[in-house]
């Protein structure tokens, strides 16, 4: 079985045991589409924001001290929008509806897309383009 089938079938059967989730996005951490099937979504778009959620995240984690990236949540009025790291070089972004239980979502979602990014890591074994920004390095200053 080839990546993208894996992938996909990845995906179908976390959309099938979790009807709550209406769309998945597996993307790069430099922001490049690998896999989707939002319905109604730019998932180009969505890709390339949950790059931006994914350093921003580890940016933050970084500062506070408070270890790795595990996944950023947004909520919104209709449900949430939930991104994890998926191996080494990719995310696992899912869009939900507003019921969802997310404490038992986080472990199935973690799961797959441990499996997925095993798959991009094993199958496109690249160094990201988007690296987390070194942590140490001075944040820019507004001059005026």
């Amino acid at each position: 079985m080839d990546a993208d089938t894996l992938m996909g079938t990845e995906l179908r059967g976390l959309r099938r045991r979790r009807p709550e989730v209406t769309g998945t996005v597996l993307a790069g951490t430099d922001g490049l589409l690998i896999s989707s099937d939002l319905p109604t979504t730019d998932a180009t778009h969505l890709a390339a924001l949950a790059a931006a959620s994914f350093g921003l995240g580890n940016r933050v984690a970084d500062t506070v001290r408070r270890g790795g990236f595990r996944e950023s949540v947004l909520r919104t009025d209709a449900g949430c929008v939930l991104t994890y790291p998926a191996g080494r070089n990719a995310l696992l972004t899912l869009v939900t509806d507003r019921a969802t239980d997310l404490d038992t979502l986080h472990d199935e979602a973690r799961a797959v897309a441990a499996r997925a990014g095993s798959v991009v890591d094993t199958q496109h074994p690249r160094t990201p383009s988007f690296l987390p920004p070194d942590p140490h390095a001075p944040l820019p200053r507004r001059a005026g």
